[in-house]
This record gives structure tokens, sequence and C-alpha cells, in this order.
């Protein structure tokens, strides 16, 4: 890489046909060293969208990649709290796959909101519940900003997804919130627990029904 640098003619911030450029692919793999060279080119742009409006920062916190967030976070022209085209923020791709590290990272730049949904209306948390990212959740709850309980544009809570899936330790966590309603419908009149009966989630099942959730007449 360095050889092709030293080339006059060699662009270090050309984007390919998805517009994705250099320093992008190196961001979404975590290739620090690669990342620190690129970033030390004065064409490269260190926040630059590809064809899906999605930045380096973007990539590399949907991969975990807790030193390439660091590192871009350092630069000035960075955007913390950046949407993509689906309105998807960094935030939320971290906490979507369960990157506790750099959920903690983005957290701590001012600019992030915590509770910034995406075009359909699902927060971090959304994510972080439907995949049982247990970690994530708690660190969510922590801010202030974060609702428990937010509709997305379906009606559907986080605790709506987490009990379809499954995920016994987040349904705790989440009916131990007391604006959360454990009984409450979605836009087509499916609550929490219908969901967790209709997939058999036993146990899900039990603790929804010990919060006084409506057991469903018809699945």
């Amino acid at each position: 890489m360095k050889i092709l640098l030293e080339k006059g003619d060699v662009n270090p911030d050309k984007p390919d046909k998805s517009g994705r450029t250099p320093l992008s692919y190196a961001a979404g793999s975590g290739h620090e060293g690669v990342v620190k060279i690129l970033l030390g080119r004065e064409a490269v742009n260190a926040d630059k969208p590809d064809g899906e409006d999605r930045t380096p920062l973007s990539y590399a916190a949907e991969f975990g990649h807790e030193g390439v967030v660091k590192i871009l976070l350092g630069r000035e022209e960075v955007d913390a709290d950046r949407p993509d085209e689906d309105g998807q923020t960094p935030l939320l791709y971290a906490s979507w796959f369960g990157h506790e590290k750099v959920v903690k990272i983005l957290l701590g730049q001012e600019k992030v909101n915590a509770n910034k949904p995406n075009i359909i209306d699902r927060t971090p948390l959304s994510y972080a519940a439907w995949l049982g990212q247990e970690g994530v959740v708690k660190i969510l709850l922590e801010r202030e900003e974060v609702s428990a309980d937010k509709l997305d544009w379906g009606g559907r809570t986080p605790l709506s997804y987490a009990a379809q899936n499954g995920h016994e330790g987040v349904v705790r966590i989440l009916l131990g919130r007391e604006e959360v309603n454990a009984d409450k419908p979605d836009k087509s009149g499916r609550t929490p627990l219908h969901y967790a009966t209709k997939h058999g989630h036993e146990r899900v099942v039990a603790l929804l029904q010990s919060h006084k959730a409506v057991a469903p007449s018809t699945i």
C-alpha cells in the first residue's frame, strides 16, 4: 500500500462503483495501521459516505473494531451520529451486533443520540433486544433519553422483539422497567405474549404472564 501511495497518479480516496473508498474497506476490516496511513493523506476524507450513505465509522462500528472507531472519532470531520440512507447510525449497528465496547465509546460522544430511530422508527435498543444483546440493552437503558417502550412503525416495542425470539434475559430486564407495558399490542393487535406463544418460548410466556399479560385467545 505504501508503494502504491508513493505513485503520484494514485488517488487514495478513489471510490469503487458502490462508493466505498480504501479507507471504508480498511475500517470495516479493522486494519488500524492501514487506517492511520490513509488518514495521513490530505486527500482522504475520513467521513466520506458510500452509495448507501455509510461512512467508514459505520462499518467499523458494525464489525466491532474498537481501535478503528477510536481513531476515526479522533478526526474533527467525523460525524459520530451520521445516519445512512436507512437512517441507521454507527451506534445502531454496534448495538445490533452486540459490540459493547464500541457502544460505550460512541455513547461517550456528545453528539450521539442513544434513542435515535432509523427510517422504520426502530432504535438501537430495539435491535439489541431483538438479537438478545443483554449487555448492550443494559448499557442503553442507563441513558435517560432511551425509551424502553418506544414503538416502531408497526407499533412494536423492544419487549415485543425480545419475546418473539425468546431472549429471556432481555425480557426480564425490560419487564423490570416501570414504563414498559407487558401487554402492549402492536398495529396488528399482537402483544409480546402473542409472539412468545407463537414461537413456543415457554419461559418467556411464563414471565409475561407473571406480569399480568393476558393470554391470547388466538394466534
